[in-house]
């Protein structure tokens, strides 16, 4: 794919995937598009050489894979990101009055957004709904689109210290307004917003997964169009181009797998997150599906390697001095390997080695990223990956900057640069 017309689908993407089950979705209907099918994790599985496949885990997780030669060789070729980002979740009964006057909505902050960037902008909410079937529940997926909420400012003649590091209360200061109060606020008028969105009889509706999402669409900016502003961009840009790299890449010696997880912000401890049985679970079953020994699959991890793709900090112009003073990258200067002496990043001097090998092959540029001594960084799907494959694995991803702001800055020239490294990798 060209690089313009891999950005222009990005943004596409960023735009329509408002939380992790419409990036899901949005995922597994470009698979399709694309040839690969669908399996159901309660069938047997009957896989060929050259196959493409792909499945979902609790609406909000994927993995998809190509097979690759059959032969003693059999190895495994992985990329790990996630579909979700910080933000707030809605809650069980969820209305709120103030006074018979508005009307707000009881919400708790998922993982560790910067809470001031979501303050007066146009929100909505999107995510799924439960609603009664026959046997068992059936997942409707929603997307409200159309301004609807906003988490308005106290006036600063009210808080004279919103300028002088406020700090905010996640149960108080961060409850989105829905509306001016008209009838009765009872739980019946979120059901009632919910019926009408997809269209269903209220009572039909059992439960909920929504989460908020800011309105913005995501846009190219700078003097020289360098720069992409959008939300989301951690995860959703890796999840994009090593989805689209599977699909560009085309056959090869080894299976090609991508891993789409939720939950990372969260610390992945869920049935859809990397810290499961998910991802080990699928790699076991393709290798017995393929080989029929389970020695196999054993043989194949230990020849197998694996990307952690996550978005990476880039020197930031305004704090120079929170950058380590010699390793700091740059956007569009290329894809960063994520190194750390406490193991928060899997990457070490072979694995790293290996990545740089790859950008070299692919004729992209490179850059290596290391927290200073005296600041603790995040981690990754890496580290928790690793508690359960033992497999040789570097943590990369593109510089940014405003990371967990409702509104990041990555580099255009970075996201055809990893995706371009992804192609190399698979091939």
């Amino acid at each position: 794919m060209k690089k313009f017309d891999l950005i222009d689908d990005f943004l596409k993407f960023i735009d329509k995937s408002p939380v992790s089950y419409q990036a899901v979705d949005n995922l597994s209907q470009k698979l399709i598009d694309s040839g690969f099918e669908k399996l159901d994790k309660g069938e047997k599985w009957n896989l060929r050489h050259s196959g493409k496949y792909f499945i979902i885990n609790n609406d909000s997780s994927i993995i998809a894979f190509r097979i690759g030669k059959i032969n003693s060789d059999f190895k495994f070729h992985i990329i790990g990101s996630h579909s979700d980002s910080p933000g707030f979740r809605v809650k069980p009964k969820s209305i709120m009055e103030v006074d018979r006057n508005y009307i707000k909505l009881n919400t708790e902050v998922y993982g560790g957004p910067i809470l001031s960037t979501w303050f007066d902008r146009p929100l909505s909410l999107a995510g799924r709904v439960l609603i009664k079937g026959d046997q068992k529940p059936i997942t409707r997926l929603i997307n409200i689109d159309r301004d609807l909420l906003i988490i308005p400012n106290l006036a600063i003649h009210m808080n004279r210290e919103v300028n002088n590091g406020y700090t905010f209360n996640a149960q108080k200061d961060t409850l989105p307004l829905l509306s001016l109060m008209q009838e009765e606020a009872d739980e019946n008028f979120l059901h009632r917003l919910i019926s009408e969105e997809i269209k269903i009889d209220q009572d039909q509706i059992l439960d909920f997964d929504l989460y908020l999402y800011v309105r913005e669409k995501a846009s190219i900016l700078g003097y020289n169009s360098e720069f992409i502003s959008a939300g989301r961009l951690d995860n959703l840009a890796m999840a994009h181009s090593s989805i689209n790299a599977l699909i560009d890449s085309g056959e090869s010696e080894s299976t090609n797998i991508v891993i789409v997880t939720d939950n990372e912000e969260v610390g992945s401890m869920s049935r859809q997150g990397a810290d499961s049985p998910m991802i080990r679970d699928t790699l076991e079953r393709i290798s017995i599906c393929i080989n029929g020994e389970r020695e196999d699959f054993y043989r194949a991890i230990s020849k197998s390697f694996m990307i952690s793709a996550d978005m990476a900090h880039a020197l930031h112009p305004n704090y120079a001095e929170k950058a380590d003073p010699t390793n700091y990258p740059i956007i569009n200067k290329g894809p960063v390997i994520k190194l750390a002496a406490s193991k928060a990043y899997t990457s070490d001097g072979y694995s790293s080695a290996v990545y740089k090998q790859l950008c070299d092959n692919a004729g992209v540029p490179c850059q290596e990223f290391t927290n200073r001594s005296d600041l603790r960084g995040g981690s990754t799907i890496g580290p928790i990956t690793s508690k359960h494959l033992d497999i040789a694995a570097v943590d990369i991803g593109n510089p940014m900057l405003a990371m967990h702001s409702v509104r990041e800055l990555g580099g255009v020239d970075d996201h055809y640069y990893i995706y371009k490294s992804f192609i190399e990798f698979f091939k």
